[in-house]
């Protein structure tokens, strides 16, 4: 097995050697990038690649769907703690990938109906939620091999993957170009930055999906994590799921976190229903000026004490507490149980194709010389 690495400036550069799996040791050493042959999709072949910065904070990430696999981070006590969850093989990502580390895309999170309208232009997008369209539809972005490229940047390791997603697939209109970068900084930092360019008018809304816990992938519940919400507001759904159009206030409902507290302390308030296993699954209206980086979300678990600061230039953030996990066969010997995971989304909202003119909601209309823009840091620390 051979290793490739990057230990200095260099031209960015796709990595094809082999590497065999390495856990994280104490952070030690230069910045690194090794890459190693992960399967094949339709005969094409799958890459991983692990990226460690000079902290020794690694991240493992492929370019099926840009799925962040691992990514560890130091403990209050020192100890390296991988804090996403995943699967255990390439091919337990392509038959239940869960949305786990993905970029979920042309649009993520739901479209009512899969259906909207551009400059008097009908719609009709692939329905793979019940009635409704959700992150891409039957294989968004989460399920297409795209072109990785890694190298340094300013002397942190870096990979850009590029994807071109064809007019028409799943039935969105416009031939959309999609790049997203992972960057991992000096300062304990996973950056993602996500770019798309279109040559026809289309809905684009790119998210990252990676599902956390930061007890460590595996460790159980999130329900004790700590979690602050920088948002006054929030955008109430219908029994679908689906945006009404409204913006709430947070005060007085189970949704406000404008003060630190444990997940689970009003979880109960949100109970289970026919079609939905109840908790949290709503998009916040970040406060801040959208198209300003700003802090979104602070989340911290007591048993690590890791912290995780999440700030993004998006207006809103959904927040996911992993309510439709069933007993996933995860990573190693993890199964993941409802609430052993949750999400931060940087987004705009959901629905906003449906929304547009309405007061407060976001343009997601892509058009032809315009790039759509979205950057979202994830700062980590550790404090008891």
């Amino acid at each position: 097995m051979f290793a490739t690495t990057i230990a200095s400036l260099a031209s960015v550069a796709t990595l094809l050697a082999m590497t065999a799996p390495v856990m994280p040791a104490a952070p030690l050493g230069a910045p690194s990038i090794e890459v190693a042959d992960w399967g094949t999709l339709e005969g094409k072949p799958v890459h991983l690649w692990t990226l460690k910065n000079a902290a020794g904070m690694t991240m493992k990430v492929s370019d099926y769907g840009t799925i962040v696999t691992e990514l560890w981070v130091p403990d209050a006590k020192g100890q390296m703690t991988d804090v996403v969850l995943g699967r255990p093989s390439l091919q337990a990502y392509i038959e239940r990938t869960q949305y786990f580390g993905c970029t979920a895309g042309r649009c993520a999170n739901r479209i009512a109906k899969g259906q909207f309208t551009i400059d008097g232009k009908a719609c009709q997008v692939t329905c793979n939620n019940g009635p409704n369209c959700l992150h891409g539809g039957a294989k968004g972005f989460d399920k297409r091999l795209w072109d990785g490229k890694a190298g340094m940047v300013n002397g942190d390791p870096s990979i850009t993957f590029t994807y071109v997603s064809a007019a028409g697939e799943e039935g969105f209109p416009g031939i959309c170009t999609a790049k997203v970068t992972y960057t991992l900084t000096a300062k304990n930092e996973l950056a993602v930055d996500m770019q798309a360019t279109t040559d026809a008018p289309t809905c684009v809304n790119l998210a990252h999906h990676t599902y956390w816990n930061l007890g460590g992938q595996g460790s159980g519940s999130i329900l004790d994590h700590e979690l602050t919400l920088n948002a006054d507001r929030y955008t109430p759904v219908d029994a679908a799921l689906i945006t009404t159009g409204e913006i709430k206030d947070v005060a007085g409902t189970p949704l406000d976190f404008r003060k630190a507290k444990a997940i689970g302390t009003d979880f109960a308030q949100l109970p289970a229903t026919k079609d939905d296993p109840g908790g949290y699954d709503h998009n916040f209206v970040v406060n801040g000026a959208a198209g300003a980086m700003r802090t979104c979300a602070t989340v911290r678990s007591p048993k690590s004490g890791i912290v995780m600061v999440v700030s993004s230039d998006q207006p809103g953030i959904q927040f996911y507490s992993g309510n439709f996990l069933d007993g996933v066969p995860g990573k190693g010997t993890a199964t993941y149980a409802k609430n052993d995971g949750l999400c931060l989304e940087t987004q705009a909202f959901p629905d906003s194709i449906n929304k547009q003119g309405k007061p407060g909601w976001p343009d997601v209309v892509l058009r032809p010389g315009k790039t759509y823009s979205h950057r979202m840091v994830h700062a980590f620390s550790a404090k008891q």
